[in-house]
């Protein structure tokens, strides 16, 4: 884990920014040799998968309903 003073991640906060959400590694900002800040990547996760994809699926037929095409099965 890479360790910054403040004024020298004020200088180079976007440059720093882009390198923890490439890599995922943390750094800890440091303000008179104290620890007082960690720049980690932002990882949304939803807490449960279960409807995820909620009003983004649109039925337009009726899926319940039988069709009238005769399949070659039933020849």
């Amino acid at each position: 884990m890479q360790t910054f003073k403040a004024a020298e991640f004020k200088a180079k906060c976007l440059g720093l920014m882009d390198q923890v959400n490439e890599t995922g590694e943390e750094i800890i900002i440091t303000k008179n040799g104290r620890p007082v800040s960690i720049l980690k990547p932002y990882n949304h996760r939803p807490p449960t998968l279960f409807g995820l994809q909620k009003n983004s699926i649109k039925i337009k037929d009726d899926l319940i309903e039988a069709i009238a095409t005769e399949w070659d099965v039933e020849k």
